[in-house]
């Protein structure tokens, strides 16, 4: 980042002192421990130490961890001093962001609409009189008025997504299990997940990535699968929902949502309509079936106390009517429907669907605190139940309604999404996945010729031109199609153009499997000194074409 982390902290101080939405925050640090963190993180940045995130100040959800302020999960008679950060916010400090506080929630994060707290009703950033949506409420507004430059959430069942939405900003809910969860007071544990709100896709992937990786503190933390594709293909497909599923979207929302399905044609997307209900209908599992028992199992104990939202107090006591058998049936229940619904998107890159279908008033709200938070949850509740993952964009405002739009994949399949969300927003993505492995490729499978769709699909990654070394000949062989390889020659050799992919380490492995004779993968040594995997075989197999400069010269 290019501003000093200490001007950064004035400047967020400033335009904190200067919003009007105090009900977003619970606890703040002292002025004066922030502008000493900061020297410190300056004064490393200047001494060359890599600190990705230098500059920045974020926001952390007040049902997560942050050593020197009490976890209170919007409910003063639970709240604790905890011992250390939850290990996603010490992975970002460790990065140099500077947490500045923590912030207001839906209660026990129970809630999709921001009211639900003794410490205020969060309002919208836009509009004080609509909601902010929930329960990442103070999270997503303090980052919508330009006080934190991202925030970290809690995403159960779409709380991470729908204040995104309402405040227009990026929302991603990355597979289960990759960011860590220690430190995190549960809602739900099974599905609980953090997630980062932020204006722009670069820096929420940033975050979002930094907190990756799984941690001893957390058992239900996941790596990244060797075979996780790294790109969204060229051509994607992309699911739709048929009208019926959309019947109780705002028609006031109805343009905005065709605009952003336009977009994705414009993009070169094929999409393509599907009945989603099954998906909508396993939803309503997690609240109205067995498995609001993990609720309650959470935090019951606390619905006794004064300070009790009673709209959550009333939700979480329904668990009382169900069994252990009852909760048994609903989790085998719910495994089919995980089958049916990767039966349901096979062949499909992604579902996009609204994020949330209204954006209401504190009144609508007041008047019916558990109706209009059901609708807000319509195409975000069963996400998480299905072990999947979302990226939410905004995609226009109505007045002053916030409206967007989620890109739903499989699980592990984070980046397909990001890519796409990019895509809606006409901007470029940025890398979340692992890095891969590097691969080379000088003739057939560049960008554009007959063999490039061998590399994309396998959800490889177009990583920029490359140049070889000065050292280096240029072979082609009569195949169909043709195709060159190249070979190290220190006496005779030149520079030859190509292009830089990036492939995970199965992909690879399936690649290199399929790879037909004479060809084999070798090291290439590329000018800036690097080595990367490139195509070689023996130079009798082919016809020395270094002269021609690379291969569309050749061809050409």
């Amino acid at each position: 980042m290019n501003t000093s982390a200490a001007a950064r902290v004035r400047a967020a101080l400033d335009r904190l002192e200067r919003s009007e939405r105090p009900e977003a925050w619970i606890a703040l640090r002292a002025e004066d421990d922030l502008l000493a963190e900061a020297a410190r993180i300056d004064a490393a940045a200047l001494a060359g130490q890599d600190l990705p995130l230098a500059g920045t100040v974020f926001a952390v959800k007040d049902n997560i961890d942050v050593a020197g302020l009490p976890t209170t999960a919007a409910a003063p008679s639970f709240a604790y001093e905890p011992a250390r950060d939850a290990t996603a916010v010490a992975r970002l400090r460790a990065a140099g962001a500077i947490c500045l506080g923590k912030t207001n929630l839906d209660q026990f994060a129970t809630g999709l609409v921001g009211t639900r707290s003794p410490y205020g009703a969060v309002r919208s950033a836009a509009d004080p009189r609509l909601i902010s949506g929930g329960s990442s409420s103070g999270s997503a507004v303090a980052v919508a008025l330009g006080i934190a430059d991202f925030a970290l959430g809690t995403d159960t069942a779409g709380s991470g997504r729908v204040p995104a939405a309402l405040n227009g900003l990026i929302g991603i809910k990355a597979t289960l299990g990759l960011v860590p969860v220690d430190g995190v007071v549960p809602a739900c544990a099974s599905y609980d997940c953090l997630t980062v709100f932020a204006p722009g896709i670069d820096l929420a992937a940033l975050a979002m990535r930094t907190m990756t990786g799984p941690s001893p503190a957390d058992p239900a933390s996941r790596p990244w699968p060797a075979d996780a594709p790294l790109a969204a293909p060229p051509a994607p497909r992309i699911a739709l929902p048929a009208p019926a599923a959309l019947a109780g979207l705002d028609p006031d929302f109805a343009p905005l949502w065709e605009a952003a399905v336009d977009r994705c044609r414009d993009a070169g997307a094929t999409v393509e309509t599907i009945d989603v209900q099954p998906l909508l209908d396993a939803a309503l599992l997690l609240y109205e079936g067995a498995l609001v028992a993990e609720r309650f199992a959470a935090f019951g104990e606390h619905l006794d106390t004064d300070d009790a939202d009673p709209t959550v107090a009333a939700i979480v006591r329904a668990a009382v009517k169900f069994s252990g058998a009852d909760l048994a049936a609903d989790q085998q229940r719910l495994r089919a429907v995980r089958r049916d619904a990767a039966a349901l998107l096979a062949g499909f890159d992604a579902l996009l669907l609204p994020t949330a279908p209204l954006h209401p008033s504190l009144a609508e709200v007041a008047a019916d605190p558990i109706g209009v938070n059901a609708r807000m949850g319509t195409y975000t509740n069963f996400v998480n139940l299905l072990d999947m993952a979302a990226v939410a964009v905004p995609a226009g405002t109505t007045g002053t309604k916030g409206f967007g739009v989620s890109l739903i994949v499989p699980a592990f399949h984070d980046q397909v999404a990001l890519d796409l969300a990019a895509t809606l927003q006409g901007v470029g993505a940025p890398l979340f996945a692992p890095a891969g492995a590097d691969l080379v490729v000088f003739g057939a499978h560049l960008t554009g010729e007959p063999l490039n769709h061998q590399l994309t699909d396998l959800g490889a990654r177009y990583g920029g031109t490359i140049r070889t070394a000065p050292a280096y000949r240029m072979y082609a062989l009569d195949t169909h199609p043709p195709k060159p390889f190249v070979i190290r020659d220190s006496d005779g050799g030149a520079r030859l153009p190509g292009e830089r992919w990036l492939l995970s380490p199965a992909a690879l492995g399936r690649f290199l499997a399929a790879l037909p004779a004479p060809m084999t993968l070798g090291a290439v040594e590329l000018d800036d000194g690097t080595w990367a995997t490139g195509f070689c075989a023996h130079p009798a197999s082919g016809t020395d074409i270094t002269a021609a400069g690379g291969w569309r010269a050749h061809r050409r």
